[in-house]
């Protein structure tokens, strides 16, 4: 169980990997997805809180739903990927910790406690999502993550009625290399590190 990924492994999940902007017409099917999630909430959450939530868009009339709300350089992204993970966070995450956390009273210490769930709920749930953007990766599909879009009205049209509200969007499907744009610089361990 303690071993490093092959070389292999690491070029499909980092370095060969890239933000997709163009989609093949390949369909994801619902047992992938639902493989993808499987995968994702197996990841770490402080006291497992999962508070992500996630619209998986599939449909048409789907998408035609989230097209209002989309910058217009992501209308493309987002009207040709096979899937949009609409990716949320439940800021009443905290009353499921019984289940989900049951070694000690967790709930409380977010029950009245807005900031705080918050806080919890959006960083746990920014986590979820990058979780999602690897495991998609390690089913050898590919992502397109974005934030281009109004978080309002995507949380009135997908979770009216809810405490969920829209984090980030992510296209997931088989990306066509004719759409990736150049890689982009990283920072360099001296310019984005330091050891105390």
């Amino acid at each position: 169980m303690h071993h490093a990924l092959s070389d292999d492994a690491l070029e499909q999940l980092f370095r060969s990997a890239r933000t997709q902007n163009k989609w093949l017409d390949k369909p994801v099917s619902e047992t992938l997805v639902r493989a993808l999630y499987d995968l994702t909430r197996m990841a770490p959450t402080s006291a497992n809180s999962s508070p992500a939530r996630f619209v998986f868009v599939t449909s048409a009339a789907g998408r035609e739903k989230l097209k209002p709300f989309l910058l217009p350089n992501n209308v493309s992204k987002v009207m040709t990927a096979p899937v949009t993970a609409i990716i949320g966070y439940d800021l009443a995450f905290y009353e499921k910790l019984p289940v989900l956390f049951p070694h000690v009273d967790a709930r409380s210490w977010f029950a009245g406690n807005d900031r705080l769930a918050e806080a919890t709920a959006f960083r746990n749930s920014s986590l979820q999502g990058a979780y999602l953007i690897m495991a998609a990766r390690a089913l050898g599909l590919d992502c397109g993550p974005l934030s281009g879009f109004d978080n309002e009205g995507v949380d009135k049209a997908f979770f009216a009625g809810t405490r969920v509200k829209s984090n980030f969007i992510c296209c997931i499907g088989y990306g066509d290399p004719a759409g990736v744009f150049p890689r982009s610089p990283r920072l360099s361990f001296e310019e984005a590190c330091q050891l105390a």
